[in-house]
C-alpha cells in the first residue's frame, strides 16, 4: 500500500531517514534505510538517499510491502498473576522484550511465551503483538494486561485511552527528592539530538503527564511512586531525567556511573481496571524483583537521610 505526505516548514533540513523513523514508529532506522535503497520511498516522485535533507513542500511517497511473518512459540515459565476466559495479568520480569519486531522474530519475547501457553489471544494489534494491550520496556518489570479475545482487547484499550486504568510504579532515583509529591507535565517525543532516545520536547512531542509521590528519601537517592496519566514511550524514565532525578541503573537516561542493577530500577507494582465482561473493578499488586529489593536494601544501609 502506498502513502503520501507533504513536508511542513518545521521539518525542513531534517534527514529523510530520521524523519520516517518518527512517522513509521514500528520500523527501525535500518528498515527505513532498506526501503529507501529499494526505492520504496520517493521524494517528488524521484528515488532518494538516506541523507537527503527535506525541504518545505516536498512530496514524500512510501510503500509498505506486506510480508508473511511467523512467530514460533517458545515455552517460558510465565508468572501469571491472574487468568480467566477474557484476560491475563502477567508479572513480566526484567530483561524481557514484550513483543518482536519484523527484524527480530527469533529473539525470545513475552509474545513467544504467550503463544506457547495459549492460542486464545486477541489479534487486533497485528500479528507481532497478539494479546498485547500495552507495553513495558525491556528492563522494566511488573504487571501487564493481556487480552485473550478481541472484544476484551477493544474494551481495555478504550479504558487506557480514557485513563481509567490505574498503573502505579515504584522507582529508585538519584538524589534526594525534596517534595512530598509533584506532577510532571511535559510533552514527549524523539530527542532532536539523538533519535534513539526520547525527550521532553515541543518538537513533535505528545502530551505526557506523570504524578510522582515520595515514598522514602535518602542522602543520595529516593524511592518514588509514580502514576501514569498517559503512556508515552519511556515516559517515567524521561520525565524523571527531565527533573534531574534519573532512574538508578538506567543505561539510556541516567548517569554513566549509575549503579549496576541489570537495567533501570523501575517496577510496575500496581494495576487496576474494570473487567470488560463482569464490570468488576479489579486490582493487582506484585513485589519488585530481587535486584530491585537488594539495591534498595543496600541504599537503606549506607545512605539513609
Amino acid at each position: 500500500m502506498k502513502h503520501k505526505l507533504w513536508i511542513e516548514s518545521e521539518f525542513e533540513n531534517e534527514r529523510i531517514d530520521k524523519f520516517l523513523v518518527d512517522v513509521l514508529s514500528d520500523l527501525s532506522r535500518s528498515e527505513i534505510q532498506a526501503m529507501i535503497k529499494d526505492e520504496l520511498v520517493l521524494v517528488n516522485q524521484q528515488a532518494t538517499k538516506n541523507n537527503y535533507r527535506l525541504k518545505e513542500g516536498d512530496e514524500i511517497e512510501y510503500e509498505l510491502v506486506e510480508t508473511v511473518l511467523e512467530i514460533k512459540p517458545i515455552k517460558m515459565d510465565l508468572d501469571i498473576v491472574y487468568e480467566d476466559d477474557d484476560l491475563m495479568v502477567i508479572n513480566k520480569p526484567k530483561d524481557l522484550i514484550v513483543h518482536p519486531s519484523p527484524t527480530s522474530l527469533d529473539t525470545p519475547t513475552l509474545v513467544h511465551g504467550l503463544l506457547a501457553y495459549t492460542d486464545q489471544l486477541s489479534d487486533v494489534n497485528g500479528e507481532l503483538r497478539p494479546g498485547i494491550v500495552h507495553r513495558l520496556d525491556k528492563d522494566t518489570s511488573g504487571l501487564l494486561l493481556v487480552a485473550k479475545n478481541n472484544k476484551t482487547h477493544v474494551v481495555l484499550a478504550e479504558q487506557l485511552k480514557e485513563h481509567t486504568v490505574d498503573r502505579e510504579y515504584l522507582v529508585i532515583v538519584h538524589h534526594a527528592f525534596n517534595h512530598g509529591s509533584a506532577i510532571i507535565d511535559g510533552p514527549i517525543g524523539r530527542d532532536p539530538k539523538n533519535r534513539q532516545k526520547m525527550a521532553v520536547t515541543h518538537i513533535n512531542g505528545k502530551p505526557a503527564k506523570t504524578r510522582v509521590y515520595l515514598e522514602e528519601r535518602f542522602v543520595d537517592y529516593s524511592l518514588l511512586r509514580c502514576e501514569l496519566e498517559t503512556g508515552r514511550t519511556h515516559q517515567i524514565r524521561v520525565h524523571l531525567q527531565y527533573i534531574e532525578h534519573p532512574v538508578v541503573g538506567d543505561i539510556t537516561y541516567s548517569y554513566k556511573n549509575t549503579l549496576e542493577t541489570q537495567g533501570q530500577c523501575l517496577h510496575a507494582f500496581k494495576l487496576e481496571f474494570e473487567h470488560p465482561t463482569t464490570h468488576t473493578r479489579m486490582q493487582f499488586e506484585c513485589e519488585p524483583p530481587t535486584i530491585f529489593k537488594e539495591t534498595l536494601d543496600m541504599i537503606r544501609r549506607t545512605s539513609h537521610e
